[in-house]
């Protein structure tokens, strides 16, 4: 089992040889980012298709306000503690998770 700064993560979610931890810049709705800021949204769905998302990846959340269509400017960084999706099941996953998606669990950097 490898360790990430406490927060362990097991060898099907990154290996050794993996590549080196990325940043991505995703788009956070108002009430999502500001849950997410109070640190009661200890998670984020996300489609997986576009993106290489690894355990100890970094999220960029960037608030949008979907309304007026911009950004507002703030920002958040949050780090990837574990991965569910159909790669890496928990019990129900395969039943009501979309394979093109996932859940992360995020913790505030």
């Amino acid at each position: 089992m490898q360790t990430f700064s406490g927060i362990n993560a097991t060898s099907s979610q990154r290996s050794d040889s993996a590549r080196p931890w990325m940043e991505h810049k995703v788009k956070s709705w108002p009430t999502f980012f500001e849950a997410t800021l109070a640190g009661v949204k200890t998670h984020d769905v996300r489609r997986m298709t576009d993106r290489d998302y690894q355990v100890g990846d970094t999220l960029r959340l960037m608030e949008f306000d979907p309304e007026k269509r911009q950004y507002t400017g703030r920002e958040l960084c949050v780090r990837i503690t574990y991965i569910t999706s159909a790669k890496l099941p928990c019990a129900l996953s395969e039943a009501c998770l979309h394979p093109d998606y996932c859940i992360l669990s995020i913790t505030k950097c």
